[in-house]
């Protein structure tokens, strides 16, 4: 049995949509006229043409929000004792979007094929990354897909949570920068020229701070929009160059090799490795293959080929402790408990622990991050303010002078 999306009229002539599960597009059709619809389009979920307007649930993602959610609700249903079926049915009726509810049902069909949940979760792959789907299999062979998938959502829930505290802690500084640099342009484009050009016409010499800020203000009006244009440029070539493997891996080596940005860079992969290959060893993944796994999950591609050097240097006899050290770029104190975790045969809760020690320096540091623009981001609007003040108060000043 496989789901299928529709489209009909009712009798008033109205467009219906949705899904149904059925053997065939025929029976699909049957049942819609059976419920008083004229069928205009009925397609297998997952065996649609890919096409600018044709939708696809193969190519549908799902946001970590909704990945969580259907992952502690599979989990739940499961430890209740549900056959897997019956929860793949009841998630896809819990859910209003008509895109999950194609997916789940698409799933479900699959396994009533004789397909593996993990195999059946591979028809989309944007939605179940292979982290999610290796995971799964682990758990299935295992026969403990309950713990398993609870330790999932676990892991997805503190993903999602994390991921918002940095987009939280990111807005206010987003926030004031933008609005700071609008205030500023304002000023120097609209207000200071207009202000001082009563200073100009009155044939009144003007100070060097003051022309300064005119030749600023002159510059911004007649070729701000062309700066701006050629900055949405530079950055779209920028986003382009970017899909380019070598252009990325040099980049992302330069953010590696620049002070300060190279720690907040390092301290996000590593904290997300650890907790990916925390997940996968405690769910039953081969090590070599967790490592690889943990590797792919990385945003730094220059980090991800040194973990995937490791993960030959493991599969040779060598240890995980001295594969990662290899690569320089994991710090001392997660080294350290790695190697315990190794020497007492504990490393589960030792990459649990370091998983948790890494997120917890993650988030002190971008919270110093954000605690450290605030007021430097003030300083600098004074400062700018101050300079547009005397340049405004000094012409002042100046013909005050001359009167009295």
């Amino acid at each position: 049995m496989a789901a299928f999306d529709y489209k009909a009229l009712d009798e008033k002539g109205r467009q219906k949509k949705g899904i149904i599960e059925a053997d065939s597009a025929r029976q699909v059709r049957q049942q819609l006229r059976d419920k008083g619809l004229t069928p205009l389009s009925v397609d297998a979920t997952i065996e649609k043409k890919e096409g600018p307007s044709a939708f696809s649930s193969r190519g549908k993602g799902l946001s970590v929000k909704d990945l969580a959610l259907i992952t502690r609700q599979v989990a739940t249903l499961i430890q209740s004792g549900i056959p897997i079926e019956e929860t793949l049915s009841a998630v896809s009726a819990q859910s209003d979007k008509p895109h999950v509810k194609g997916m789940m049902l698409a799933i479900r069909g699959k396994v009533l094929e004789g397909h593996t949940l993990a195999d059946s979760m591979a028809e989309f792959p944007n939605a179940f990354p292979k982290l999610y789907r290796s995971t799964v299999a682990a758990g299935e062979h295992a026969g403990h897909m309950d713990l398993v998938l609870n330790r999932l959502a676990d892991y997805t829930e503190s993903r999602q949570q994390a991921r918002q505290k940095i987009q939280l802690a990111a807005i206010y500084p987003i926030i004031l920068s933008v609005v700071a640099v609008s205030i500023v342009i304002f000023l120097l484009t609209y207000v200071v020229p207009d202000i001082i050009e009563v200073f100009v016409n009155n044939g009144q010499e003007l100070p060097a701070l003051t022309q300064s800020l005119l030749i600023v203000s002159d510059f911004l009006s007649n070729w701000g929009m062309y700066i701006f244009i050629a900055l949405v440029i530079a950055f779209v070539c920028f986003q382009y160059s970017l899909k380019k493997d070598a252009f990325r891996l040099a980049f992302h080596k330069k953010i590696l090799a620049t002070p300060f940005i190279s720690k907040l860079s390092k301290g996000m992969n590593t904290a997300r490795f650890a907790s990916t290959l925390s997940i996968l060893n405690s769910s039953g993944v081969p090590l070599v293959d967790a490592i690889r796994i943990s590797g792919e999950v990385l945003s730094n591609d220059c980090l991800k080929a040194s973990i995937m050097d490791a993960a030959v240097m493991v599969s040779e006899g060598s240890s995980l402790t001295n594969s990662l050290e290899k690569t320089g770029y994991f710090p001392p104190m997660m080294l350290h408990m790695i190697a315990s975790g190794e020497s007492s045969g504990e490393l589960d809760q030792m990459l649990e622990r370091t998983a948790k020690n890494q997120e917890n320096d993650l988030e002190g540091l971008i919270s110093a991050i954000v605690g450290l623009f605030e007021p430097l981001m003030l300083l600098v609007m004074g400062v700018v303010v101050l300079i547009i003040v005397l340049a405004i108060m000094l012409p002042i000043l100046s013909m005050s002078n001359i009167v009295s």
